[in-house]
């Protein structure tokens, strides 16, 4: 099975946007691990905590078959990590999967990842600007998926944004 890797923001990720694809992704069979800008211990919005079982530095973009960049208010200080940008260029290079809900695609669009591509993303003017700068085809949609590039609008999108992962792992 596969091997994802889903990046959550140290303070204020989204908890279901973490919670919700890890789950369905373990039943799945594939092999999960979550990073953060550091190894310390991350916690969500909503009252969540996970330890990271690695920091982004230490992701070498050759084991993990997916990428996820998980949401919430403090997902857009991902989108301004070298660690996270580098890390997100270097598995598009490597042809990975590539996937972001709610304020995440901030960190694709930043990394170059969107350019031509429809996307969606958690729409606020900011967002969208970020979005808009990095090229992207805003689509409106709870989930949109361009190529290897799996984007959800919100945690309220999350089931389907982990039903379409599952489908682009198999």
């Amino acid at each position: 099975m596969a091997k994802v890797l889903m990046v959550v923001a140290q303070k204020n990720f989204r908890d279901e946007e973490l919670l919700i694809p890890q789950e369905m992704l373990k039943t799945e069979g594939h092999d999960v691990k979550v990073a953060s800008l550091a190894r310390a211990k991350a916690f969500g919005m909503l009252g969540a905590s996970v330890m990271p079982d690695m920091a982004v530095h230490e992701a070498n973009p050759d084991f993990f078959d997916a990428i996820i960049i998980v949401g919430g208010s403090g997902s857009p200080a991902l989108a301004e990590s070298e660690d996270v940008l580098g890390l997100i260029q270097n598995a598009n290079a490597r042809n990975k999967i590539i996937s972001a809900i709610c304020l995440g695609p901030m960190a694709l669009a930043r990394a170059g990842v969107l350019a031509g591509k429809k996307a969606t993303i958690f729409k606020t003017e900011d967002s969208l600007k970020v979005l808009k700068q990095g090229g992207a085809k805003y689509s409106g949609e709870d989930v949109t998926v361009d190529g290897r590039v799996v984007t959800a609008c919100g945690p309220e999108a999350a089931n389907e944004f982990a039903r379409a992962l599952i489908e682009k792992l198999k």
